[in-house]
Parts: structure tokens; C-alpha cells; sequence
């Protein structure tokens, strides 16, 4: 069998499908080829996926049709001669690649009139799978197994960046997720972030910040409050450069976002701050995490922004709490 995937937009999600992939293999054979589409910004997940044999970047912007790329990376690929392809979002325009590159039979979900885009339509049934990953096995098997997310470091690459950053992994690293693209209602404190590293590093650790861009401004304000123990890796390393330099964490302290699926997919121990998401939907994909989570009755509600104005499902969460779930840990 020879696949191709349209893979999900967000990295947390891109994590989080690779149990589909590692399920492909485990049902249909190890000779299985696996290809997948992505946003560029998302592409360093899938290449440290062993089970990615090619990852084809989609460079379209964040809500851009792009009807002529798709057409033209579709016609690219007729060439290959794949199978089957899974179309992992439920957009219409996500589905507009394979069918132009003429691949035969293509499951997804049905959803967003794309009747004749998809030819093996899935019924998403949100009830029965309340999970990410469950649906994501769906497209293939319903009740697959779920397989947790394993991610490749490159050693000689994490050699390579503590030289040229500057950093000393003999001392213990504890990695700080203060950043979530979907909006400040998923995202604790950045006092409360301070406060807890400041007790960090009085126990000995040193604190690393790691987020985009957007997220630079916010890792100067932590690392600040922090003190020296602390250093802002925020934008200062690609995708794949952060996950070489997050393997060498003991613990990851996060708030519901894509980075904290990278450090699951990384063995690394992930202490995990849910606000208006619930961990019943995305959790992360490892036996070693502990889940903080007030479970209010307002929560979760999915939004951006608090409804309410007061974001009490995070700003109850106070540090010590947080050390708490960790300490055993240290």
C-alpha cells in the first residue's frame, strides 16, 4: 500500500496523528509508504516521524484557499501512483490535492460539502470518539489501538546547538511552554510561570523557554522575573531544532498547546495546564504526565477568550499547585 496524507495544520495535532501512521504500518506491513502534506510550518514534526518515508510542504498561508498550489502539487504527485490517500482535516480545500492527483480511493470525514472529493466517506461521530486520536484512527479502523507518538532527536544537532547557543545541559533542565496559538484562555499566567521557575531555581534547575515568535516578548518577561537560571529560547531555534534541544528536559511545564505533545512525544515528563480545553480531548500521548486541571463548572468552553472576563480555570491554578504535581518528580 502506498499512502498519501494530508496531514492536520497544527503541531500538536501533526503529534498526535502519527499513532495513525504507526498503526498503517503495524495493519498493513512494513514495506507500507507513507507520504504526507503539510503547512511549512508544521513540516519538522513530520520529518522526524520514522514513518514519513517524504514530507511535501503546502505553502499556502493560515486560511489561504490557494486553489491553483493544491492543483499544481496535485498534478506533481499524480506521478507516484499512490493508493489511498486520508485526508486528516475536514476542510473542503484539504481535500483538493489528492483528488487532483488522481489518487483512487480517499477517506476523510464527511463534512463541508466535498461530497465528490471524498469517495470513502467517514461519519465522524464526536459522542463515541471523544479524542483526537480516536478519530484519526477512524479514517483507517475504527477502535485501532492507540499507539503513543515517538519523535527522533538528532544527537550531533543537539551537540551542535548547546555550543552555539550557549547552553550546559550538565545542570538539569526544566522546559517552560508558555506560549498557545489559540488564544490566552488556554495560556497560565506568565507571573505564575515566574514564580514557580524562581522555586525551581533555588532547587537547582535551570529554566528554558521555548516558543515562536509570537511568544519572544512573553520569554524575555519570564526569563526576567526568573533571573539567571532562566534563559528565552523563543525564537531562537526552528521547529526541529527546538525538539533536539527539548529531549534533553527532565520535566515540561505547559500549557495545553503543541509543544506539550512534542515533549510527550519526547519521554520527557509533562506537567500539563488545561484552561478552557479539557484533557479528555487532547491529552498528551504519554504515560508520564501529570494533568493540572480545576474542572470548573464553566470549563471547558473551547473559547479564546473567557466568556466570563475572569479566566478562573487558570488563574486558580497557583504555583504551588503546580509544584506540587511535579516535586515527586525533581
Amino acid at each position: 500500500m502506498k499512502f498519501l496524507i494530508v496531514a492536520p495544520n497544527w503541531v500538536g495535532d501533526m503529534v498526535i496523528a502519527q499513532s495513525l501512521f504507526i498503526h498503517l504500518l503495524d495493519r498493513y506491513g512494513a514495506d507500507t509508504t507513507i507520504d504526507a502534506i503539510a503547512p511549512v510550518w508544521s513540516l519538522g514534526v513530520l520529518n522526524r516521524m520514522p514513518q514519513i518515508r517524504r514530507a511535501f510542504a503546502l505553502d499556502t498561508a493560515h486560511g489561504e484557499f490557494g486553489f491553483r498550489k493544491r492543483k499544481t502539487l496535485g498534478y506533481a504527485l499524480r506521478a507516484e501512483k499512490y493508493d489511498r490517500a486520508i485526508v486528516m482535516p475536514i476542510t473542503l480545500k484539504s481535500a483538493l490535492v489528492p483528488f487532483f492527483a488522481d489518487v483512487p480511493i480517499r477517506s476523510g470525514f464527511t463534512g463541508e460539502a466535498r461530497f465528490f472529493l471524498i469517495n470513502d466517506r467517514r461519519t465522524l461521530d464526536k459522542k463515541a470518539m471523544p479524542l483526537m486520536v480516536e478519530r484519526y484512527l477512524a479514517l483507517d479502523e475504527r477502535d485501532a489501538a492507540i499507539r503513543n507518538p515517538s519523535l527522533r532527536v538528532d544527537t550531533s544537532n543537539q551537540k551542535r546547538l548547546l555550543s552555539a547557543l550557549g547552553l550546559d545541559a550538565q545542570k538539569p533542565i526544566i522546559a517552560f511552554f508558555a506560549g498557545a496559538e489559540y488564544g490566552e484562555a488556554k495560556r497560565w499566567s506568565p507571573d505564575y510561570f515566574a514564580e514557580l521557575g524562581a522555586t525551581l531555581a533555588k532547587k537547582g534547575f535551570q529554566i528554558w523557554l521555548f516558543g515562536s515568535a509570537k511568544e519572544r516578548d512573553l520569554g524575555d518577561r519570564i526569563a526576567y522575573e526568573i533571573g539567571g537560571a532562566a534563559r528565552n529560547l523563543c525564537a531562537k531555534t526552528t521547529l526541529e531544532e527546538a525538539i533536539d534541544l527539548i529531549a534533553l528536559a527532565k520535566i515540561a511545564v505547559t500549557n495545553d498547546s503543541g509543544l506539550m505533545h512534542v515533549a510527550a512525544a519526547l519521554n520527557v515528563f509533562v506537567a500539563a495546564i488545561y484552561g478552557s480545553s479539557t484533557p479528555n480531548h487532547t491529552p498528551p500521548l504519554t504515560d508520564k504526565k501529570t494533568i493540572v486541571s480545576l474542572n470548573l463548572p464553566c470549563s471547558p468552553c473551547f473559547k479564546r477568550l473567557c466568556p466570563f472576563g475572569h479566566t478562573n480555570c487558570l488563574t486558580q491554578i497557583v504555583p504551588r499547585t503546580v509544584f506540587e504535581s511535579i516535586k515527586d518528580r525533581l
